[in-house]
Order: structure tokens, then sequence, then C-alpha cells
């Protein structure tokens, strides 16, 4: 193990999204308010299809997972950052970082898999309507659901691996709000090209399959649609939710692990890092409250027991 200044560091400095004190005072409320609202939509979601039956459908079984993932993405992060508002020295430890590297990984890269499905959902329900509850029924739900798990667990892991396993021997400082694994391997005192590579084939797996996948059922679903002679507004309206969502959710980071390389572009990267890890989570159950009508309805009942 290199010694002196060529040890291996311990922890990590987060310079976060400003040095200025007066701007941290007014951005914390403003990120307070972000996370609480994002933890309420989602919550409010889960409870509102866990209690109507009406909603106990493999299109909402689908939503849920998706709550579930936009909470556990944003309080990965936004926690942690919230803390450095009030820290002079906003450290992370190497195994924190480490931490927070593999889980933002395991739940971003696990919703770009969910949201495939629920592209394919959507084609079933307008392509193939007839073998709807045959093709997708609970056991086949639940099935694609711990895959997607699972294939997330294991991505995550290996680029968790490859980032870590470099050698960091200062500076320990990041121009980031959190670890995210571009930034930190950019602090690394070793080469990063192969790193680059194995980067680069695991977002092709991780982004361009997916999103492959739902321009797929997309193009069918358009396709059918147009052959429709009727209800082709209530076909495409069902959809328009989570184009919405896979639109917001797959720009910045497509922009972000795209690059080959990556280099700090000042806040840009850290201004496109809080449209994807912190708005996104807290757009997602507004967007999809908004255009569902099932779900307004389900939840003014709810609301109004209480």
């Amino acid at each position: 193990m290199p010694t002196g200044n060529q040890s291996t560091i311990t922890e990590f400095i987060l310079l976060g999204l400003s040095a200025d004190p007066l701007l941290q005072v007014i951005l914390f409320p403003i990120f307070l308010a972000v996370y609480m609202t994002t933890l309420t939509g989602n919550l409010l979601l889960l409870m509102t299809v866990r209690i109507d039956k009406r909603l106990h459908t493999s299109m909402y079984f689908f939503l849920v997972n998706l709550s579930v993932l936009d909470i556990g993405y944003s309080s990965v992060i936004v926690p942690k950052m919230l803390a450095n508002f009030f820290l002079t020295r906003k450290m992370i430890t190497f195994s924190g970082c480490a931490m927070q590297v593999f889980f933002h990984l395991l739940v971003g890269e696990t919703e770009c898999t969910l949201l495939s499905l629920m592209a394919y959902e959507r084609y079933v329900a307008i392509c193939i309507p007839l073998r709807y509850n045959m093709i997708m029924n609970t056991r086949v739900c639940f099935w694609m659901i711990s895959m997607s798990w699972v294939a997330g667990c294991i991505q995550a892991s290996a680029d968790t691996y490859f980032v870590f396993s470099l050698t960091y021997c200062g500076p320990n400082t990041l121009n980031h709000f959190f670890c995210e694994g571009p930034m930190v391997m950019q602090l690394s005192c070793t080469d990063i090209l192969l790193t680059n590579i194995i980067k680069l084939v695991g977002t092709a797996t991780v982004l361009f399959i997916p999103l492959s996948f739902i321009l797929i059922s997309y193009i069918q679903i358009v396709v059918t649609i147009s052959k429709l002679h009727s209800g082709k507004s209530k076909a495409f309206s069902s959809c328009v939710s989570h184009v919405v969502v896979v639109v917001i959710f797959y720009g910045a980071p497509l922009y972000m692990y795209v690059r080959p390389e990556h280099t700090d572009t000042g806040n840009t990267d850290k201004m496109l890092s809080v449209f994807y890890a912190v708005i996104t989570p807290m757009l997602n159950p507004l967007i999809y409250s908004l255009r569902n009508k099932d779900v307004q309805r389900a939840i003014r009942i709810m609301v109004g027991r209480h």
C-alpha cells in the first residue's frame, strides 16, 4: 500500500451545490420541501393502490414498484445532502461513498428495467388486449419485477467494483453533492481507460437496451392505435404518463454517463444530477396522478374517509 502523499485516501470531501453560506441557507428549505413532497407523493400513491382494490392490476403493480424506487432514489442522496448544508467539513468515508454509489446505481438501473417492463405492459394492453390477463398475471409480474431487481443488483455491484477497485491517493475533493461514479473516477491516480470502456459497455446494457425495448414497444403501440377506428385518444392517453416519465428519466443520465471521458463542466453536471436524482422522483407520482383519473378518484375517496 502506498504511503505519504501516495497513500490510499479514506474519505472524500463533497463541495456540495454551493460554497456560499447564504445560498446554502436558501437551498436547504427548498430541497427539504422537494424531499418531503417526494416522500408524501410516492407514499400516497402506494397507499392509494394498496387500499383501492380496483387498482389491483398489473399496471398499478408496476407503478407501486416505481414509487418504491423513487423513494429509495431520493433517500440515498437527499438526506446526506441536507445534512451537509450545515456542516463546515462535508465529509463522506470511502466505504460510505462506495455504498452511496452502489445504492444509487441499484435503484437507477432497476428503474431502467422497470420502465421497459411498463412499456411492455402498455404494449400488451393495447396491441393484444384479449391475451392481457393471461400474459400479465400476478405470477408473471412478480417474476418480472424480481428479475429487474436482480439485474440491477448485478450491474450495480459490477459498476461499483470497477469504480472502487481503482487506486485513490489524492486529491480527495469531489466537486459534487453526492458520490456519483463518473465524478469519483476522476479522482483516481491510476489509468481509468479500461474502466471507462467497461463503464460504456455497462451503460449500453443498462440504458440503451431497455430504452430500445421501450421504443420498439411504442412503435408497435402507435401502429396498432393508428389502425383503430375509435378510441384512439383514450389509448394514447393511457401511454402519455409513461412516455413523459421515460423522457425525463433518461434525458440527463444519457448525457451524464455516455460521454467517453467524463470531465467536470462546472455546475452543469451538478444541475443535471439535481434534476434526475432529486427532482424526477418527486415528479413521477405527480405525473401519474394528474394524468390518471382512476388514481385521482381513489385518492379523493381515501382522503374523504379521513
